[in-house]
């Protein structure tokens, strides 16, 4: 019989019905804990099925009683009381405990002897110089000759780049000299001076290929100039590309009384503008350094210069080249004007006529 339970009372029933079991689906495939049952295979130990049994024999019959010629050899290197405690320490040890508390090693670097290594064996072990014992009181450290003997002395290289003995040797130099027409003392006494270096690196199948980049400018100081790039693992390599090369492309810089330019000309390369313009006497050179660098290389002492856009210094540099090679010269204009032209300068001060 069913009951039922007023809302507003505060008594239970005398008796609650028996909960029926739920017959929903479980969500979880693990039985519970009442429906396991003993497990479908004993537990199977190594001492039922013999192992260790085997293997304690297998101990016995690696550590054997000594022999007679043993005991002979123990009594050539120690005392009856050290030979009666050896023999007495030996029996001892059980298998058993062989077994259970040590481990021999079987497999293919173990030693074929037995041996704790707390000794050092001159046939075997590496000698050792100042250990805390089993020293050799013979031993000694090798002289300066025997040291020589052995090995002789590595040569001393100050850097890795390819180093001639003189000039001469030099290949490099050799074919500049060829291609320029200029003897070794001209060379020296052109000015070089490297303006851009950074790191590039190049994306092959193989890999990052690191180099150096150098941007070098080279000048007599008197109206020649040029500009070279040089690119290598190695420094030393990569300045002397780009140096060769500006002394290779240098060409005459129109000068005006051999101190400024003609006029005001101006130069892009990329995204970077150079403006150049003329200056009087006793102006300087008051430019970027990059410009400064060219300016004094080409013998030019009064200039000024203004970098509007972008001041990347490989593209000023391009650009302040490509500036003073753009100048437009009087007697190129008087000539494309049909004019002739005067110096009035000369006719104001040497009273010239014609």
């Amino acid at each position: 019989m069913k009951t039922t339970r007023c809302l507003f009372c505060r008594f239970a029933p005398a008796a609650t019905p028996k909960s029926q079991p739920s017959s929903s689906r479980a969500f979880s495939s693990t039985p519970a804990a009442s429906a396991k049952g003993k497990p479908a295979y004993p537990n199977v130990r190594a001492v039922d099925l013999g192992l260790v049994q085997q293997r304690v024999d297998s101990a016995a019959r690696t550590f054997k009683p000594y022999t007679p010629r043993e005991k002979q050899l123990l009594a050539l290197k120690y005392t009856p009381a050290q030979v009666r405690a050896i023999e007495a320490a030996e029996a001892s040890i059980d298998p058993k405990d062989v077994v259970t508390q040590g481990k021999i090693r079987r497999d293919t670097f173990a030693l074929n002897y037995i041996d704790d290594l707390a000794k050092i064996q001159p046939l075997v072990d590496k000698p050792v110089r100042a250990p805390t014992a089993d020293i050799d009181p013979g031993i000694r450290m090798r002289t300066e000759d025997e040291a020589d003997s052995l090995a002789p002395e590595m040569p001393k290289i100050k850097s890795l780049g390819v180093k001639f003995e003189s000039e001469d040797d030099d290949p490099h130099l050799q074919r500049l000299m060829q291609q320029t027409g200029m003897t070794k003392e001209a060379i020296r006494k052109i000015r070089c001076k490297n303006l851009v270096n950074h790191r590039v690196v190049n994306q092959t199948r193989m890999g990052k290929i690191q180099s150096m980049y150098y941007l070098t400018i080279a000048g007599n100081e008197n109206g020649m100039l040029g500009i070279g790039e040089g690119k290598s693992g190695e420094d030393e390599d990569a300045i002397r590309q780009a140096q060769y090369a500006a002394i290779r492309n240098m060409k005459p810089i129109p000068r005006y009384e051999n101190r400024t330019i003609f006029g005001e000309v101006e130069g892009k390369v990329g995204a970077s503008v150079v403006q150049l313009s003329s200056r009087p006497p006793g102006f300087g050179n008051r430019c970027q350094h990059l410009i400064y660098e060219m300016a004094r290389a080409a013998g030019i002492s009064d200039l000024s210069a203004r970098c509007p856009r972008s001041r990347n210094p490989m593209n000023i540099v391009k650009a302040t080249y490509e500036a003073l090679m753009k100048q437009r010269l009087p007697e190129d204009v008087a000539r494309a004007r049909g004019r002739k032209l005067v110096d009035v300068r000369k006719v104001y001060y040497q009273g010239l006529t014609s």
